[in-house]
């Protein structure tokens, strides 16, 4: 396990996600520890050392009141945020509840782009306290600015409104002045809270001049540590104590104050007040430190589209997205180059979208592509300078992998030669690439990685030999359609079938004597092999080294087997044109004519295991097995896989192209901190950095632990598993990513290819200080 100490930041590591978390100022820093360890006392005691301490609350208290402009009203602190958040919307509805709710279906209000702590918290307490209320989203516009006229048709109707000065993701604030006028026009008793966290440091703040009832603030975005907050208490509005107990903060919050939290706070606010210090800059050396990022962003993505206006934003804050490519991909980027940035969708292979963009109406790629950049309001220029730099040298790497349209050649480092796999929502999608011939073959495109392929091809000028699909259900996105259309020049034929399969007259044999048309891609051969079940239309493509005008079982590498076929499952036959009998003969077909050893490639990867064979098939599913050894008669077939079909549900939901059961095995960890002294005691050990070619040359750093590093990227492990095969049982690998996530899955992936030797590092190059 690792210590506490061996956890620290990379080298010249270039933090810019402050909108998340800043970090804490060596001030901050120094009051904090000055606190702990000298002013010890407890606040609620008498003595000298408890009025020392007393002392320190409240002169934070003053400097609180100063820096956001509240001369009047309740100033008490919290542990953060949501705190803050909880307080103010118990304290309202509390209050609307006992002067007695004259509305019959009243209103929760809250702005579309808030923070999640604010509608969920609407919600939560809404039921706990039996509010009745109905808890609706205010309308932003197309910048997401919030709906005036909405509120003032609504206004009356609701006994809370909750908005914020300035939003978390795109760094879009609001007209408070405006709002009170809409808000107080029409409703002048409702309860009003505005979340004001983003706005600390950044904008100018007077509370004193605002009907705001409630507003609170968190420490942790403004360079104070985290733990630490505040909610301020308009004069006269309710106020009804979220903790209990000893009565601490005059009976506002109980419990004992967080004092080293204070004084850290009291340390930044200290800085912000005083004029004579430049550790923050003003709003006009923010906003050239914005314009200046803003310009290297458009220089190195030609396609970048920023998803907020800049002139109703924060100058520290900036949210992009890039045609073609995922928010996914520039974040592995960026941290691979030591530049930390926050995507407004989940890293992982469940694409969501922003919550925040879609409320602003942007399209579906915007949303999940999303980038939030954010500096804090202490950046320095040289900081700003080096993270120009280090963007600039980082998307040099998306050009050399063709990631991004640029006029670079495919090399022999980083190009890709054989087969590539590519997967958005458990969704697959299989390339293959013979570099020799610069020819390829695109098998089950999702639309989502439809432009990821067409700057591939346009990139390196390879000829699309065919766009293929393994299956089609009924009002499915043609997306080989949108592919030829968007690389028409780039496509050897022109006429194909439903599926995308050319019209060519080739033609080989396989090993059941079938006569199936082939299509060459360099030096091999992709037949396609009706495999009806699933669909009627199903299809398995089967690619390998022909021998004469036959391809035997044991020279075929691929077969491309769609939903038929799946990593610890078979695909469902309930829907549309399924056809369970269909499928038992199709399974005993595809068993005839390729090796068990063959890599099974589907088009969904419900377990990040990439691909699978017809042995290990067999050893898992039951099922299956017993269709190929003949135990199973077509009859008994149908009714058992017709009772599994039955318990999937009937939608697009997750697994429900097919049924399967769990096939992953627990791997062999080695700890960051142990990874020196395991290559030194496994010398022949190869170290695999599984992360994509344009992480690996981001930051140029080949070597871990004093081994040097192979990169082959978790897209292309299918390919290294076949590559590998005379191999497995006597090398040793070892696996590292970024975080640990991928390198597990090669792990795993090899370890269940019968890689005898593998083993994985996890929390990987994040917990490695090199």
């Amino acid at each position: 396990m690792l210590s506490l100490t061996d956890i620290q930041p990379q080298k010249n590591e270039i933090y810019l996600d402050n909108n998340a978390t800043t970090p804490v100022l060596p001030q901050a820093a120094e009051a904090a520890m000055h606190t702990m360890q000298l002013c010890y006392g407890n606040p609620s005691s008498s003595h000298i050392t408890g009025i020392k301490a007393k002392y320190i609350l409240e002169t934070t208290r003053s400097l609180v009141r100063k820096v956001i402009g509240a001369s009047a009203g309740e100033i008490t602190f919290t542990s953060g945020a949501t705190e803050g958040i909880q307080t103010a919307i118990i304290s309202a509805l509390q209050a609307a509840k006992e002067r007695g709710i004259e509305q019959k279906k009243p209103l929760l209000l809250y702005g579309a782009t808030e923070h999640k702590a604010v509608p969920e918290t609407l919600k939560h307490w809404n039921r706990m306290l039996d509010i009745g209320g109905e808890v609706r989203a205010i309308p932003v516009d197309e910048r997401g600015i919030l709906d005036i006229e909405f509120i003032r048709q609504h206004a009356a109707e609701a006994i809370v409104i909750c908005t914020m000065a300035a939003n978390n993701e795109t760094g879009v604030y609001q007209d408070l002045a405006l709002l009170e006028q809409a808000i107080r026009h029409y409703n002048a008793d409702v309860f009003w809270m505005v979340d004001c966290v983003q706005a600390l440091g950044k904008i100018q703040l007077s509370l004193d001049d605002i009907s705001i009832d409630y507003a609170p603030f968190s420490g942790h975005k403004l360079y104070a540590p985290k733990g630490i907050g505040l909610l301020y208490v308009r004069a006269g509005a309710p106020y009804t104590p979220f903790i209990a107990g000893g009565g601490q903060e005059s009976g506002l919050r109980s419990g004992t104050e967080n004092l080293p939290g204070i004084a850290a706070l009291h340390a930044v606010l200290s800085l912000l007040d005083d004029e004579n210090d430049d550790t923050f800059k003003s709003s006009k050396i923010l906003e050239q430190y914005r314009s200046q990022l803003v310009e290297t962003l458009k220089d190195v993505f030609p396609d970048i589209v920023f998803n907020h206006d800049l002139s109703c934003s924060l100058p520290t804050t900036l949210n992009f997205s890039v045609k073609g490519l995922s928010s996914k991909d520039i974040m592995d980027l960026f941290d691979a180059a030591h530049i930390r940035v926050s995507s407004g969708s989940a890293c992982s292979s469940k694409v969501n979208g922003s919550f925040v963009l879609d409320a602003m109406g942007k399209p579906k790629w915007q949303s999940e592509s999303a980038i939030r950049m954010s500096f804090g309001p202490a950046t320095s220029q040289q900081d700003i300078d080096q993270a120009c730099q280090a963007i600039r040298q980082a998307v040099e790497a998306l050009k050399h992998s063709c990631l991004i349209l640029a006029d670079t050649e495919d090399n022999s480092e980083f190009g890709v030669d054989g087969l590539q796999q590519w997967i958005y929502d458990q969704k697959c999608t299989w390339c293959y690439v013979d570099k020799a011939s610069k020819e390829c073959v695109l098998i089950d495109a999702t639309p989502e990685l439809v432009n990821k392929f067409e700057t591939l091809v346009r990139c390196q000028g390879y000829s699309v030999k065919a766009v293929l699909e393994t299956h089609r259900h009924q009002q499915q996105v043609l997306n080989t359609d949108m592919i030829r259309e968007l690389v028409p020049e780039f496509m050897a034929y022109d006429q194909f079938d439903a599926l995308g399969w050319p019209e060519t007259q080739s033609q080989v044999m396989l090993a059941d004597g079938s006569i199936v048309p082939a299509l060459a891609i360099g030096p091999k051969v992709i037949v396609k092999l009706p495999i009806p079940g699933h669909t009627l239309n199903s299809v398995a493509y089967l690619l390998g080294q022909p021998a004469g005008d036959k391809l035997p079982p044991e020279n075929i590498e691929f077969a491309f087997t769609g939903d038929t076929i799946q990593i610890g499952g078979l695909g469902r036959t309930d829907l549309e044109s399924g056809n369970v009998g269909q499928l038992y003969h199709s399974i005993q077909r595809l068993a005839r004519v390729t090796a068990e050893s063959a890599l099974l490639c589907p088009s969904h990867d419900y377990q990040a295991l990439f691909s699978t064979t017809l042995a290990m098939e067999k050893s898992t599913n039951s099922l299956l097995a017993g269709v190929l050894s003949g135990e199973l008669s077509e009859a008994e077939f149908a009714l058992q896989k017709t009772a599994l079909d039955q318990k999937l549900p009937m939608s697009d939901e997750l697994y429900t192209c097919g049924a399967f059961v769990s096939v992953g095995k627990a791997i062999h960890n080695v700890a960051p901190n142990e990874l020196a002294k395991f290559i030194e005691s496994h010398p022949n050990v190869t170290v695999v950095d599984v992360r994509e070619p344009h992480e690996f040359e981001a930051f140029p750093n080949a070597y871990v632990a004093g081994k040097r590093l192979v990169n082959i990227p978790l897209t292309q492990i299918t390919q290294f598993v076949n590559q590998q095969r005379a191999q497995k049982n006597i090398d040793e690998f070892i696996c590292i990513c970024r975080s640990g996530n991928r390198s597990d899955a090669a792990a795993k992936t090899l370890q269940r290819n019968g890689f005898a030797n593998v083993y994985h590092v996890p929390g990987g190059f994040a917990l490695i200080n090199e």
